[in-house]
Parts: structure tokens; C-alpha cells; sequence
């Protein structure tokens, strides 16, 4: 996977990931702060949000001792723009086969 729509469905594919990516839709939160909403390390946190930075959907900052995650909306442009286009295609072929039912026979 080396390209960044890759990388985003598959960082997204995990259902924690998507938790924490909901989360963010809020306001920054901190590493702490994510991880004391599941039942998993702190290093496990670390790891999601590892991920989901490579795939561009996070950035962190660091403030003192505090470790901050930031979701990056760009990516979702291209995640929507993808799947527009594929939802465009499938609402077309639909049409096409309600046209041709709608023929009488």
C-alpha cells in the first residue's frame, strides 16, 4: 500500500481507528485522554494513532509532557471524492436498469 487511499481505507478499517477519528471530529484531545476511552495500553493507543498519522488523517504535536492528536480533514476530501465517483457510476447503472424495466414488454 503506497498510495494515500490506501493507507487511509486501511487506517480506517480498524474499528478503534474510526473510534479515535470520531473522537477528534470534537476537538484535539491528548494520548491520555484517547487512551482512557478504551480497554487497551497506552502503547496501543500510540500505535492507532501511529497509523492513522501515516495515513494523513492525524498529526500530533507535542505541548510540555502533553501529546496532542489533531484530525487532518484533507484526507477525507479524497476519501469522499473516491467514493463519490464509484456511488455516481452505481446510481447510473441503477437508472439505466429502472429505464429498462419500466419498458413495456
Amino acid at each position: 500500500m503506497d498510495d494515500e487511499l490506501s493507507r487511509a481505507f486501511a487506517a480506517l478499517a480498524d474499528p478503534i481507528r474510526r473510534d479515535i477519528v470520531a473522537r477528534l471530529t470534537a476537538d484535539d484531545m491528548t494520548v491520555t485522554e484517547i487512551a482512557s476511552s478504551y480497554d487497551v495500553s497506552l502503547q496501543a493507543v500510540s500505535k492507532h494513532l501511529r497509523v492513522l498519522e501515516a495515513a494523513g488523517l492525524v498529526s500530533r504535536r507535542r505541548d510540555g509532557q502533553q501529546r496532542w492528536a489533531h484530525l487532518e480533514v484533507d484526507v477525507f476530501d479524497l476519501l469522499t471524492g473516491w467514493i463519490d465517483t464509484y456511488r455516481r457510476r452505481a446510481e447510473l447503472r441503477h437508472q439505466r436498469l429502472d429505464e429498462i424495466l419500466r419498458r413495456p414488454t
